[in-house]
């Protein structure tokens, strides 16, 4: 665990105890992980950084309402077949070779799930980003390709991996995914960093930022997330922030230079009133 911790924070990602042991055990054991929690915290960020601590290829699968397993898997090269059978007319081959040719691999469309099970190097960590924002459908496909990296094209037959994938899902909860698919995983969950933590990504993360506004943006992002807010920031958000502080060559902050780039950590017109109305508080605890 503790060489995966180190790997991951080579990658500029600060990883804890507990994340480490996760990822560990899903590639020892060769099992999907399952990382939930709010938007922004950094999920998305664990499969990238687990792919350039391994060397390896990341694919990433975004997931959205109305994703089908054609989009996920494959497709045929509609307008690249079309042009062979014209160019093939006067060929001698009979109409079964023809067909035999244009729905052959040369002719296929690769989508993330079938990349990552034909990745014939090493293998690849496979992102399955946004799971709960496609539909219960989709889930239950994905359960099957999941269960032994398998895909059957008719065209062509059965093609099994030939380097398991290590796959990493990630979950915003917009809808509660099956009880099938979180035993098929597993499971770690990822909230708002602490004080310290945060501080420790923002100086990682944003080097060229002085120590003492590095504090104050992370406390004051912390004083927000205490707030009733429609979409609280996440330390995505917190990076946007402090980059933005950084680029402005701003060196503390004081009301009006919050008020000027609070765009960088809120989205929503009702969050910014709320804000504005606790800012001269907010800057006054922090």
């Amino acid at each position: 665990m503790k060489q995966i911790q180190q790997m991951l924070e080579e990658q500029i990602y600060i990883a804890d105890t507990a994340i480490a042991t996760a990822l560990y055990l899903s590639t020892v054991l060769g099992k999907p992980l399952l990382i939930e929690g709010p938007a922004g915290v950094g999920k998305t960020e664990i499969a990238k950084a687990l792919a350039n601590a391994l060397q390896t290829r990341l694919i990433r699968l975004q997931c959205y309402e109305g994703l089908d397993a054609t989009t996920a898997l494959y497709e045929w090269n509609y307008p690249k077949q079309l042009l062979h059978l014209k160019l093939e007319e006067s060929s001698s081959a009979s109409e079964t070779e023809k067909e035999a040719m244009i729905f052959s691999e040369a002719f296929l469309l690769k989508r993330p799930l079938l990349q990552a099970i034909t990745e014939h190097e090493r293998a690849p960590v496979l992102l399955i980003d946004e799971i709960d924002r496609s539909d219960e459908e989709f889930e239950a496909f994905l359960l099957e390709v999941l269960s032994d990296y398998q895909v059957t094209i008719p065209e062509i037959g059965s093609i099994k991996a030939t380097h398991r994938p290590h796959v990493v899902l990630t979950s915003n909860r917009s809808r509660d995914l099956s009880d099938a698919l979180r035993r098929r995983c597993l499971y770690h969950w990822i909230d708002y960093p602490s004080l310290e933590k945060e501080l420790e990504i923002v100086r990682a993360k944003v080097p060229a930022i002085e120590a003492g506004l590095a504090k104050r943006v992370t406390e004051v992002m912390q004083a927000t997330r205490t707030m009733s807010l429609s979409k609280i920031p996440g330390v995505a958000e917190t990076l946007d922030w402090a980059n933005a502080l950084v680029a402005l060559k701003a060196t503390g902050l004081n009301e009006e230079i919050v008020a000027e780039t609070l765009g960088c950590f809120l989205k929503d017109e009702s969050d910014v009133a709320a804000f504005k109305a606790e800012l001269p508080r907010i800057c006054t605890d922090v």
